[in-house]
């Protein structure tokens, strides 16, 4: 052979190995194939306008302890080999069974002065979702919701018809009575009278929806929400929470999302499954596609809120435009952390 196309080919055969050794080592570095965390799980407990002064410290402990024990038996769940979609329905049943969130015991009124509850549950390892609006007679509406998945050929029951379907599955039905708390610091008005008073109580407005997002050991992610609604909601109004997609979203190829805050907006642009598309159709991180959706799309339109998520490699975000968000988050190391304000 010609010593001058032996050269050559050596040379082609350098760099062929130059460039697999460079492809090699930027796909490590990078980490997309590594997982972080064995499992891990994040909560919210609603996003609004809280403040230190809002709060007695009292109550910034109750919701704080409240927090730490759904987390702490969501990361026993994990740790025993417990899937995300049973620390999802657990932890949640926690804090709807809490008079502190507006979730199931702590639900806010309807206009009517009723209680109407939403929830809904995914499962990314099969893409499976359940979802129950305006029952009013279920003690845990996620439970229900995770029945609905699993238990019938549909996605959402809305309802007379999903609390039918409860005494089918053996639920027990509750009296309206059961959700109602008195809370010292909610403080109680009377009905606003025209548009204007409206707009002068907005603050006051409760938020508590709850939620969890959880990777565990095999992979699997899920997530779930539930909510009492919107204070004083009229007109049989469903908000973000039960619609998949828009309230909560799980897959396994991207994240697990859970909302809250202002449902509206959070339906018209379908957040929860946004933040997973950006990841998987732009490549964006979970941080990067939480910011571009909450905190510029979001807060340009005036969407109050705040999400909760973690991704595939175990990758936390909670991220929310409002001065506060009652969050927090353990993974396998077992530390867990709960913040309630903007600059914790």
């Amino acid at each position: 052979m010609n010593k001058k196309i032996l050269i050559m080919l050596l040379g082609v055969f350098f760099v062929f190995l130059l460039v697999t050794a460079c492809t090699k080592r930027i796909d490590t570095d990078d980490g997309k194939e590594e997982k972080k965390i064995e499992f891990g799980l994040v909560v919210h407990g609603g996003a609004g306008y809280m403040t230190r002064d809002r709060y007695t410290p009292e109550q910034d402990s109750a919701y704080r302890a409240k927090l730490t024990e759904a987390l702490s038996v969501g990361h026993k769940i994990l740790k025993d080999g417990g899937t995300s979609l049973e620390c999802v329905e657990k932890v949640i049943n926690i804090l709807e069974d809490s008079p502190l969130f507006n979730a199931g015991k702590g639900a806010v009124t309807t206009e009517q002065g009723e209680f109407e509850l939403d929830a809904s549950i995914m499962y990314g390892k099969t893409n499976l979702a359940g979802a129950v609006a305006g029952v009013k007679h279920i003690k845990n509406p996620i439970s229900l919701a995770k029945m609905v998945m699993e238990n019938s050929k549909h996605v959402m029951l809305a309802r007379e018809g999903a609390e039918i379907f409860a005494e089918e599955q053996g639920i027990d039905l509750v009296d309206q009575e059961y959700f109602s708390v008195d809370k010292d610091w909610y403080k109680k008005r009377e009905k606003p009278k025209s548009d204007s008073e409206t707009s002068l109580i907005k603050t006051e407005e409760k938020f508590g929806t709850v939620g969890c997002a959880a990777l565990d050991k095999y992979g699997d992610l899920a997530a779930g929400t539930s909510t009492g609604g919107m204070q004083d909601k009229k007109f049989g109004r469903i908000g973000d929470s039960p619609i998949i997609g828009a309230g909560t979203y799980a897959e396994n190829n991207s994240c697990a999302v859970s909302a809250t805050g202002h449902g509206e907006f959070f339906i018209r642009n379908v957040v929860c499954y946004d933040i997973a598309a950006r990841m998987k159709y732009l490549n964006e991180t979970l941080a990067k596609s939480a910011d571009e959706v909450v905190m510029k799309k979001l807060k340009q339109q005036g969407g109050d809120g705040g999400i909760i998520s973690i991704d595939k490699l175990g990758n936390i975000e909670m991220v929310f435009n409002t001065s506060g968000m009652f969050r927090g988050y353990v993974t396998d190391n077992g530390e867990i952390v709960v913040k309630i304000y903007e600059d914790e």
